[in-house]
């Protein structure tokens, strides 16, 4: 059976295998199958059909030898169509999905024909990201390798955002219907917060896989609700031994920005102030204020122009960042904790603020404590904090939901079902397509995915609006990317909880059908 992972690589120019831990070929791009032909046909077949004896071990040997390193690059020979033996580049890649082992296997042409004699197979393996090249490999082999890392972090990046959608949508329902003194809810709470630290890898991965860095054009917003959700959820963790002081501008200046990243931003912070407090009782002081500026002005190492921003400050009573060590907090893979910490959480902070136009500003003497200061660029007009209450996220309307992954589909359709809604799902655009070409069925929203296989997503967009035209659209998807200006539709990005699902479709229903 066809494994339920996102290759990836169908359109790379040369031949890229998918491989289970016992050697079987269970996909092949089309590269792949015009360069190995028949031995390639049916249904998994061995990778020993292709692999030349001058190779000097099985397959199974080597992939076992290797099983354990991320990234692996060797020189090796296969058996092509025309029964030639051929030397290539193999970039191996290993990754765990859905509790099983995978190999991507992927064939460069050579830097030079091989020698006559069989070679020595020479593997190297390198940590994530790093790339082995041959003296006498050119520019389009480097730009090859770089290309097989991005298609393989788009395809890990992707299947990570489904999973954890999952289980932040179904963990982030129950603690909105769990009481504050539920027996369950501090495991909840754990394991929303283990999710949201997974989401960090997923990001990361996004991030490095992304070609455009353009930031969302996300509509005007208030700060204020995210930095009180995140505040509060440190708070119902921490409460016994930290003193918490909060402090929000009533009418703080509207920000365009993305709620998810803002958010994962903020996270870091208060996860960084607590760990600096560690077991001892402390403070951290949250607040947030409009700044209007008539001149340019420098707070540590951010330049502001002249202009209007919102400020988020978090304070901390630990005992503050060497001097040393100051200059460095930014550098990604540096750390001052134990090795269990990748260093990237201060960077990521960086990368999403400055994605955003802002910037943030350290300050911290030792003994002193430390300060953290976001700047937004904002505009000066004032939106209420909405109330959030639980009957304003509910609606009667139906909504079709398309993702051909069964975990997005189930819960979606749980949490919408849970808010009063009528829910149609389908795991494919030509599913999708019969459904909403029924007589009895008027949809009055669809949520798809744009990454899906046979049909993707903004293909059955233009096909849904040709049958369809006044429907409303909300297009999701695991990639990091800016609004998608190719199919002019509202954007929500993996992960989301299930708060940012109900608002987002309640801001999408209010808004006027489209007509062509």
């Amino acid at each position: 059976m066809k494994p339920e992972v996102v290759f990836g690589l169908e359109g790379a120019a040369w031949p890229a295998l998918l491989l289970n831990a016992g050697g079987a070929v269970l996909r092949s791009n089309a590269a792949g199958t015009n360069t190995f032909g028949v031995a390639l046909a049916g249904e998994a077949p061995p990778l020993s059909a292709i692999w030349s004896p001058e190779n000097g071990q099985k397959p199974e040997e080597f992939f076992a030898r290797w099983e354990q390193s991320p990234t692996v690059t060797a020189d090796m020979k296969f058996r092509v169509a025309n029964g030639a033996t051929i030397k290539f580049t193999a970039a191996i890649c290993t990754f765990n999905s859905e509790g099983r082992k995978w190999f991507v296997l992927q064939l460069l042409p050579a830097a030079a024909p091989g020698p006559a004699t069989a070679p020595e197979v020479s593997a190297i393996a390198h940590a994530p990201g790093e790339t082995k090249t041959a003296p006498d490999a050119g520019g389009v082999m480097l730009k090859q390798k770089l290309e097989c890392a991005l298609q393989l972090a788009r395809s890990v990046s992707l299947d990570f955002n489904n999973a954890l959608t999952s289980i932040l949508g179904h963990t982030s329902l129950l603690l909105s219907k769990a009481e504050a003194g539920h027996p369950w809810r501090h495991s909840l709470m754990e394991v929303e917060k283990s999710a949201s630290r997974a989401a960090e890898i997923a990001n990361e991965l996004s991030v490095f896989s992304r070609q455009e860095k353009e930031a969302q054009r996300s509509p005007p917003g208030n700060l204020n609700m995210v930095v009180s959700r995140c505040v509060d959820f440190f708070r119902g963790e921490h409460g016994a031994k930290i003193t918490w002081k909060t402090q929000l501008e009533r009418e703080l200046f509207s920000a365009r920005f993305d709620e998810a990243k803002v958010q994962q931003a903020l996270t870091k912070i208060l996860e960084n102030a607590v760990e600096a407090i560690g077991g001892e009782t402390g403070q951290i002081f949250v607040q947030t204020r409009n700044v209007d500026l008539a001149e340019p002005t420098q707070d540590r190492n951010v330049h502001l122009a002249a202009g209007a921003y919102v400020c988020i400050e978090i304070g901390d009573s630990g005992p503050g960042i060497k001097t040393d060590v100051l200059p460095r907090i930014f550098e990604p893979f540096f750390t001052t904790k134990d090795a269990s910490h990748r260093g990237l959480g201060l960077a990521l902070v960086y990368g999403i603020v400055t994605n955003h136009g802002g910037g943030v500003a350290v300050s911290s003497q030792p003994g002193a404590g430390t300060s953290v200061r976001v700047y937004l660029q904002a505009e000066k007009q004032f939106i209420p904090e909405s109330s959030g209450t639980d009957e304003d996220l509910h609606g009667t309307e139906t909504i079709l939901v398309v993702d051909d992954e069964s975990l997005m589909l189930t819960m979606a359709e749980t949490i919408l079902s849970e808010y009063g809604y009528c829910v149609l799902t389908a795991n494919s655009g030509q599913k999708a397509l019969a459904i909403l070409s029924r007589d009895n069925v008027q949809v009055d929203l669809i949520i798809t995915d744009l990454v899906m296989p046979t049909m993707g997503g903004r293909e059955f967009i233009e096909r849904a609006r040709q049958l369809v035209p006044t429907s409303r659209i909300l297009s999701t998807s695991g990639y990091v990317m800016p609004a998608d200006k190719q199919t002019g539709t509202p954007y929500l990005q993996k992960p989301f909880t299930s708060y940012e699902l109900l608002a987002k479709v309640k801001q999408v229903l209010m808004q006027t059908p489209a007509v062509d």
